[in-house]
């Protein structure tokens, strides 16, 4: 549980430029959502998480935690609930659609030095698939930026802007299923599409990055030195309600859950 409950969730408003670039782009990045006491107390859950599933004191690079959500709650979630991380993605979808909890969240580390430059991207969910063979799509994914992403290439999220409706429009040319088709795909995985070039999602910490399912992506490298301090984020993978019996519909109208 973060320190202040009661004044935990900051009032951001996503305006309506955002909201524009978010359907053009694919993605957007809201700065100032948690505060300075919100970063801090996020910043101690990562560290007690990683305590108990530390890495290897010679390390570098990525570094990844995924704790799943029990019935009784998790700080993370108390971390997303406090901070109005599903309040702030609800500005985003159509207003007749809510924002379910998630049930398990991504601790993205990246320790330097670490100098990559990633060669394409990915989609997420794909392999393994769900229980039932569904691909694990989801509506939206968002990243809290509990450090600073100011500067490029200190484990920024590298992004390739428009691809989300390009890919909506390959799926939409060879059906849904081609969603899970990694076969027909590049490594990655993500399909033979026109990709662009790449950019790195910047920002202050206590930003929240949002981005579109289907929006190519990958991370990228840190190249701090020894002892800078790693970079950390939380992503949670949100779902639209209904997106699970929709999903179909959802990858191949990229903005059919959004306003």
């Amino acid at each position: 549980m973060l320190a202040s409950t009661a004044s935990a969730v900051t009032l951001v408003t996503i305006t309506a430029e955002q909201r524009t670039a978010f359907r053009q782009q694919g993605f957007v990045v809201i700065p100032e959502v948690l505060g300075a006491e919100q970063i801090a107390g996020g910043r101690e859950l990562v560290a007690a998480l990683l305590e108990q599933q530390p890495y290897a004191d010679d390390h570098v690079g990525p570094y990844f935690l995924w704790p799943r959500f029990a019935a009784e709650g998790h700080p993370l979630l108390d971390l997303y609930r406090e901070t109005g991380v599903g309040d702030l993605a609800g500005q985003l979808l159509r207003p007749d659609l809510d924002v379910q909890d998630p049930d398990f969240a991504q601790v993205a580390t990246t320790i330097p030095p670490w100098p990559h430059r990633p060669g394409g991207p990915h989609v997420d969910g794909l392999t393994p698939t769900e229980p039932d063979g569904r691909p694990g799509s989801f509506s939206l994914l968002a990243g809290v930026w509990l450090t600073g992403h100011d500067h490029r290439h200190r484990g920024n999220l590298w992004v390739w802007p428009g691809t989300h409706l390009r890919f909506g429009q390959y799926l939409a040319e060879r059906g849904a299923d081609a969603l899970a088709r990694v076969e027909e795909m590049h490594p990655g995985p993500y399909p033979k599409i026109e990709v662009g070039e790449p950019t790195q999602a910047v920002g202050p910490a206590g930003s929240v990055l949002f981005a579109h399912y289907l929006l190519a992506h990958n991370i990228g490298g840190h190249d701090g030195v020894a002892g800078e301090g790693r970079r950390e984020t939380v992503y949670y993978r949100l779902h639209a309600s209904g997106h699970r019996e929709r999903w179909r519909q959802a990858v191949t109208n990229p903005l059919a859950e959004f306003r």
